[in-house]
C-alpha cells in the first residue's frame, strides 16, 4: 500500500475560503483565463472537485470525459456543493488506495501519484485565480507549492497544450507562488482591474 504522499486539506481550506468570499455581482467579473468569466472558473471548479475525487476512488477509470467550455454553466446551490466536494476530494486522496496504481480524469490515464499532484495543481492555482479576479487575498501554503514547483520547474518554456499556457518570466527572486504561477503561463501581476 502506498502512503499518501501530501494531504490536499490545506489547499482545499484555501480554495473553500475563496470560493465563500465570491458576490453574486462578482460571477460576470474575468478571470486570469481570458475566456472565462467567474462563474464560469466556479464551474470548472465543480466539475474538477468531483472529477479528480472521481480518480482518487477509481470510479473515473473508463467513465470520464475531456472537460468543454459548453460543461461551465454554474447551477445554484454553488458555494455549498464546493465546499462538499472539496471535502471529499480530501477524503478520498487520504486513502492509500488512492495513490496505487493507475486512474483516469478527463479521458487522460496516467499514475494516480501524478493524477494527485495535478488535482492539487487545479485546487492552488484556480484559488489564485478566483482570488485575483474577486480581489481577496491568497496565499497557499508554502508545502503544497513546493509539490508543484517540484513538477513545474521542467516544463517547457512554450508550455504544454491542454495543461499550461507559454511560462511567464519571473525574476530570480520572485516569491515561490509567483514562479509557479509563471510556470502555469500565468502572470503573477494579473489583476481584475
Amino acid at each position: 500500500m502506498n502512503t499518501p504522499l501530501f494531504d490536499m486539506k490545506s489547499a482545499a481550506g484555501a480554495l473553500n475560503a475563496v470560493v465563500a468570499g465570491v458576490r453574486d455581482d462578482q460571477l460576470e467579473l474575468p478571470t486570469p483565463s481570458p475566456e472565462w468569466t467567474v462563474a464560469m472558473l466556479l464551474a470548472h471548479i465543480v466539475g474538477f472537485t468531483e472529477a479528480f475525487r472521481d480518480a482518487a476512488t477509481k470510479a473515473g477509470i473508463g467513465n470520464s470525459q475531456p472537460p468543454s467550455d459548453a460543461d461551465l454553466v454554474l447551477e445554484d446551490g454553488w458555494r455549498e456543493r464546493i465546499a462538499l466536494q472539496l471535502e471529499a476530494l480530501v477524503a478520498a486522496w487520504r486513502e492509500p488506495e488512492a495513490w496505487e496504481g493507475e486512474t483516469e480524469v478527463g479521458g487522460v490515464r496516467g499514475p494516480a501519484t501524478q493524477m494527485a499532484v495535478f488535482a492539487l495543481d487545479e485546487v492552488v492555482i484556480h484559488g489564485w485565480d478566483l482570488a485575483s479576479a474577486t480581489s481577496q487575498t491568497y496565499q497557499p501554503g508554502d508545502e503544497d507549492l513546493a509539490v508543484l514547483w517540484e513538477m513545474l520547474r521542467h516544463t517547457p518554456d512554450a508550455g504544454t497544450p491542454g495543461l499550461f499556457g507559454p511560462a511567464v518570466p519571473t525574476g530570480a527572486h520572485s516569491s515561490l507562488l509567483d514562479r509557479v504561477l509563471g510556470r502555469t503561463g500565468r502572470d503573477p501581476l494579473w489583476t481584475a482591474g
